[in-house]
């Protein structure tokens, strides 16, 4: 029986989550999925620029286990470029540290923590608010999980 895929910590959802080709109708396109976890591992080693030690430390993974996340990723991300596909992040055995509010009324978006419930835009005061997290399916779970780590 296989072992149990352990959940992998995020920091935070990403702020855009498709990515095509310009001038390219994304329904032509084929589409490459890239998990969260994986798009985790290209955040920590590729653009903050962490060894794999302390990113698979920050990740809450073995480092073999993040060094396979960030070959698969960067493979597919090479697929996206030279092969001109849909990429598309979602997915992924995950939970996230913190999160991202965006108010859909003046396009503020600011960062949080699952302790704090927001639900009227410190800029303009609207209640029209998108939980980034929330579009992954996550949210309280993240928030248990976050309590039961301190």
């Amino acid at each position: 029986m296989a072992r149990r895929k352990m959940q992998r910590i995020v920091h935070r959802p990403p702020l855009y989550t498709e990515f095509k080709p310009v001038g390219v109708r994304k329904l032509s396109l084929n589409s490459i999925e890239l998990s969260i976890d994986e798009y985790e591992a290209i955040r920590l080693a590729d653009s903050i620029g962490m060894n794999h030690n302390d990113a698979s430390e920050e990740m809450e993974i073995s480092r073999s286990t993040f060094s396979r996340l960030i070959e698969n990723a960067r493979k597919k991300i090479a697929q996206f470029i030279i092969e001109g596909k849909h990429l598309q992040i979602d997915g992924g055995n995950i939970h996230f540290r913190n999160n991202i509010i965006k108010c859909n009324s003046c396009g503020h978006m600011f960062n949080t923590n699952f302790e704090n419930e927001i639900i009227i835009c410190p800029s303009c005061g609207s209640e029209n608010l998108v939980d980034l997290a929330g579009g992954f399916g996550h949210g309280r779970c993240c928030r248990n999980n976050n309590e039961k780590r301190r």
